[in-house]
């Protein structure tokens, strides 16, 4: 039986699970596992011939699923980035055979709660950053050693930060005279660096954001794994996913768009709209939380679900 304890509040839950459509015999992958919010609901939904499959880069969201999952034969964990879904899935033979994919971006509360973890500015910790805290740089690492340029860059293209360059110039001034090692540290030295604060976020929201992208390379990830996940899903197969900021969101509805526009010929040459052939059809207009959520969490604010089906 598994435990229902509950350490993160799962965006779009029931959205998302009805957006997969399943069925009697569907194979689901969450690719974001966490703590198996979503997984649960599917599990419950799913038949005693369905399948699903979670994945995760997390060792503790691994452990957790391991610890409350692990009587349910219908499941199984794997300890990867979801970029890998199509070769993983290839080698279980299941390629071509997934009916549903749900991918919820971004960081989980319990990577954000714990201040080890150096995802907040809100609390102190290590300077890590990383979702595989085993593999990789560390933030603090990065930064000690990053070029002034490619910081700014990280800061600007990432986390969409109007003073990159002051705060970029302040890391590198402050780490020469003391190493950057702790969350809070850089909080307010990024805090001191911009001179016009916006009303109800913290300064250090979006270079947090940035650097955590960056550390974590989520988008080259994003981009591969949607196009795993679409390999690897049967006709009529749905793929569902969350973003939470104008990058990622970006990046799935550009890739939708051009799956569900067909064979790309030339401008010039004539074609009849038979022979256009696409890939997939969007399903519905994107959705956002309802009033409700974001009133009981305040992280859901700025999601949004777009929904994929392979034709």
């Amino acid at each position: 039986m598994m435990k229902t304890q509950k350490l993160h509040d799962s965006v779009l839950l029931q959205e998302a699970v009805d957006a997969l459509d399943l069925g009697d015999d569907s194979i689901i992958i969450d690719g974001t596992f966490g703590r198996g919010g979503h997984s649960r609901i599917v599990l419950d939904q799913l038949s005693s011939k369905g399948r699903l499959i979670g994945f995760d880069k997390d060792p503790q969201a691994v452990a957790y699923a391991k610890e409350h999952f692990a009587d349910d034969q219908r499941f199984e964990m794997v300890y990867d980035s979801f970029a890998n879904i199509q070769p993983v899935m290839e080698q279980k033979l299941l390629s071509g055979k997934v009916t549903g994919v749900l991918l919820d971006l971004g960081v989980s509360s319990p990577q954000l709660d714990q201040a080890e973890r150096g995802f907040s500015f809100m609390k102190d910790g290590p300077l890590d950053m990383r979702m595989d805290p085993e593999k990789g740089q560390s933030a603090a690492q990065w930064l000690a050693k990053a070029e002034e340029r490619d910081i700014k860059y990280v800061l600007k293209v990432y986390g969409e930060e109007k003073f990159a360059t002051r705060i970029a110039r302040k890391i590198v001034e402050i780490r020469d005279e003391q190493p950057l090692t702790t969350t809070l540290q850089l909080a307010r030295l990024i805090d001191d660096a911009v001179p016009k604060k916006d009303p109800g976020k913290h300064p250090a929201t979006r270079s947090f954001q940035a650097i955590r992208i960056h550390i974590n390379e989520e988008l080259s990830d994003l981009e591969q794994g949607l196009k795993g996940a679409f390999e690897i899903l049967a006709k009529g197969g749905k793929l569902v996913v969350i973003s939470f900021h104008s990058l990622e969101d970006r990046i799935v509805k550009r890739y939708f768009k051009k799956l569900a526009k067909g064979d790309d010929f030339p401008k010039d040459l004539p074609v009849l709209a038979s022979d256009i052939k696409p890939a997939a059809k969007i399903i519905g207009k994107p959705v956002k939380p309802a009033e409700q959520e974001v009133g009981t969490n305040v992280r859901s604010r700025s999601a949004i679900m777009r929904i994929l089906e392979k034709v």
